[in-house]
């Protein structure tokens, strides 16, 4: 009787494998888990006209849907803001947290497809940490990922994607993400 293996995605074999390793040269840590590991992956959308045209929100929320694998959930206006048209409660935008599995998944859909598409793009900021070892990006289209037909998209919006990670400084978070493989700029100017 054959056992089979469960599956595990890519970057998550890699990190055990390799990333870890690097990290314990580069940093000295005394146990592995010392080592900083990407917790989650949260994605962020707002859709500007959201108080004017619900059905705006509802695009977002499928195509977010769509790009994660994973379902998306609708963010609600905390403030009432009469300048803006917009009331305590309304939905404004659209946000999918991903851990384990689809969180791998949706990196390395990340770094190997998506980036790549975008045109003239010569690598990632590095200037977008936190200081507690959190990376945010922003994405100008949502096109640029290849579940999404063109064709069907109403109107172009940009998302931020923050990466989550156990890392103490933003040195180790950006070691951390390039041992990943996310393309940071090699010089920032």
């Amino acid at each position: 009787m054959a056992t089979s293996k469960a599956y595990t995605p890519r970057l998550r074999d890699y990190y055990k494998d390799v990333v870890v390793g690097q990290m314990m040269d580069e940093f000295k840590y005394k146990s592995v888990m010392q080592v900083p590991k990407l917790v989650k992956i949260a994605v962020n959308q707002g859709v500007k006209g959201a108080a004017q045209d619900k059905k705006l929100v509802d695009q977002a929320l499928q195509e977010m849907s769509i790009i994660t694998g994973q379902r998306a959930v609708s963010t609600k206006a905390r403030l009432a803001i009469s300048n803006f048209k917009l009331r305590e409660g309304m939905p404004i935008g659209a946000r999918v947290t991903l851990r384990a599995t689809t969180m791998y998944e949706f990196l390395d859909r990340l770094i190997s497809v998506a980036l790549p598409r975008v045109r003239d793009f010569k690598g990632i900021s590095n200037k977008s940490f936190d200081g507690r070892g959190n990376y945010t990006m922003g994405v100008t289209e949502q096109i640029m990922f290849p579940e999404i037909d063109i064709d069907k998209v109403p109107r172009i919006t940009g998302m931020d994607i923050t990466f989550v990670t156990t890392a103490k400084s933003d040195k180790e978070a950006l070691a951390l993400l390039t041992y990943l493989g996310l393309p940071f700029k090699k010089d920032n100017k």
